[in-house]
This record gives structure tokens, C-alpha cells and sequence, in this order.
């Protein structure tokens, strides 16, 4: 297999475990302020990648002091990303459905190539002028619930935009650094602003529930630690605007998991709005399959 249809393949494994989060989180959010909530999750997801790591520090002692800094500068960088994504999502789900916050979510797929144009400074691609309604409307007939919009739509929107800017700055920093101390230099990050931010905002309410603990391990191994590190691992062979479509998954499988876990539904509509997205999102990428000068070349790839 190709490292190019792997890096797919991890993505795609990626996407359902995102998928899964909504659900959970929304569950959570009725016992855990966001900001313990998040700084639980990736307290574990760092503990759970912490013994891979000291396998791993022999090759990470050969590095040099430069590239030491500038594997926790990089790692920094994307972990303020990565609280600021998480972070507006979670609040999300406190007041919107688990549907809902993953069609607003899901515009980061659109976002990306935007993104991108608006980076390299060209003007707007007649293409995106398209998708960007299209792409709203299918995932509102996949997602949207009814009814008028809540303060929680917003901050699912703000996960959107966040996310997309994680995205294009993970494809431009992840070739350079191996993808296992990255990835925990990265989860480190959102656990230091995480805790304080809970100190700030929680300081009375620390410590979670006892029927908090399996949704929270279950988020910080599998659906914060594992999709990180494969994230990591897969875009250093799949380009932001190739990842994005592949994202456009994550509202599908939301939708499958919002309805197994909390009974949340989705009707006929949810196929008319899967067609119109696979369209948009074909759409957005035909907007960027110009080379832009993020994406890694083969040879500029650190190892793993």
C-alpha cells in the first residue's frame, strides 16, 4: 500500500471516532464544565501516549537543541489550535444537538480551500462561489434539527473556522517534525491551557462524577490521543484540501452515532444532504488542486 493510501485510510478511521465525540460530549457536557471536560480529556490522551514516547526518546535525544525548539514552538502553535477547536465545539454542545454542532463543524471541509485562496492572496475560485451554498444546504438537511438558532450554533461555527485553520497549519508543520513527540508536545500544550482555564473557570468542580470516567477514558485514548497521533501521521501524505474531503465524513457518521447513542434522528433528508455535500465538497476541491506552497513534498518529509 502506498503512504499516500494509508495516510487516506487513517484519515477516514479518523473521521468515525470523530464522529462518535459528539454524542459522548453532549452527555458529558451535563455533568463536567467544558473547561474540566477538555482538560480530563487530554490529561489522558497525554498519559496514554506517555509510555510510546519513552520508547521513542532515544531517537528524540539525537535531535538537536534547534530542532528541539522548534519541535515545542510548532507543537505549541497547533496545540492553541487544537483548545480553541475543541473548546468551541464542547461549549457548543451544551446548548445546540449533537446533529446540529456537526453540520456547523462540518463547514470547516469548505473552509479549508477558502482558507487557502485567501493565504495565497488569488481571488475566490468560481467553484468555491458554489460550493460554499451547497455545502451549506446539504449539511442542513443532514444535520439540522429545526427550529431558530441558538448561542450554541455560533460556537459550533467558530469550531468550524478554528478547525480549518488547524488543518492547513497541521500540513504545513507536520513534515517537519516526527510524527510521535509532535503529537504529545502537542497534547501537552492543550493540557497546560486546558488547566488553567478550568482553574479560572471551574475552580469548585475538578473532579468528574463517577459516571464520568468511561466516557472520558474513551475520549482521551481513542477519540483525542489516537486521532491525533494518526492525524499527525496521515497528513504528512494527504494535502489539507485531499483531508478536508475526506472530513466531510465526520456529519455522517455523527448522525449514525448521535441516533445508536442518544436517539437523535435523521430522516430522508439525510440522503439528499449527503449528495449535496459529496458535490460541494468534490466542488471545493476542484477549487484547490493548483499546488500551494504548504503542502509537503516527499523529500522534505521527516521520518517517523
Amino acid at each position: 500500500m502506498s503512504p499516500h493510501a494509508r495516510g487516506v485510510l487513517l484519515l477516514i478511521l479518523v473521521t468515525a471516532l470523530w464522529g462518535s465525540t459528539f454524542a459522548v460530549v453532549k452527555t458529558l457536557g451535563e455533568v463536567l464544565d467544558p473547561s474540566v471536560l477538555i482538560a480530563w480529556r487530554f490529561l489522558i490522551a497525554t498519559v496514554a501516549l506517555a509510555p510510546a514516547l519513552l520508547l521513542y526518546r532515544p531517537a528524540v535525544a539525537q535531535g538537536s537543541a534547534e530542532k528541539s525548539v522548534s519541535l515545542a514552538k510548532d507543537g505549541f502553535i497547533l496545540g492553541l489550535w487544537l483548545i480553541a477547536g475543541y473548546g468551541t465545539q464542547t461549549i457548543a454542545l451544551q446548548t445546540t444537538g449533537a446533529n446540529r454542532a456537526a453540520f456547523f463543524t462540518a463547514l470547516s471541509v469548505i473552509l479549508v480551500p477558502v482558507w487557502l485562496t485567501f493565504a495565497q492572496r488569488r481571488p475566490l475560485p468560481l467553484t468555491l462561489w458554489g460550493a460554499l451554498p451547497l455545502a451549506v444546504l446539504g449539511l442542513a438537511f443532514l444535520s439540522w434539527e429545526g427550529g431558530v438558532l441558538v448561542v450554541g450554533d455560533l460556537w459550533a461555527l467558530g469550531c468550524a473556522v478554528t478547525y480549518a485553520g488547524f488543518i492547513v497549519t497541521l500540513e504545513r508543520l507536520a513534515h517537519r517534525h516526527a510524527a510521535l513527540p509532535f503529537t504529545v508536545v502537542q497534547l501537552v500544550s492543550v493540557t497546560v491551557v486546558a488547566w488553567l482555564w478550568a482553574a479560572i473557570a471551574a475552580p469548585n468542580d475538578l473532579w468528574p462524577p463517577p459516571q464520568a470516567w468511561a466516557p472520558l477514558l474513551y475520549l482521551g485514548i481513542a477519540a483525542t490521543a489516537t486521532t491525533t497521533l494518526l492525524q499527525t501521521v496521515g497528513q504528512r501524505h494527504v494535502s489539507a484540501a485531499e483531508a478536508s474531503l475526506i472530513y466531510a465524513l465526520e456529519p455522517v457518521t455523527a448522525t449514525l452515532f448521535s441516533f445508536l447513542l442518544i436517539g437523535e434522528r435523521v430522516g430522508l433528508r439525510g440522503a439528499l444532504g449527503g449528495l449535496l455535500v459529496v458535490v460541494a465538497t468534490v466542488l471545493s476541491q476542484r477549487a484547490g488542486q493548483t499546488p500551494h506552497a504548504e503542502t509537503p513534498t516527499p523529500t522534505a518529509q521527516a521520518d517517523t
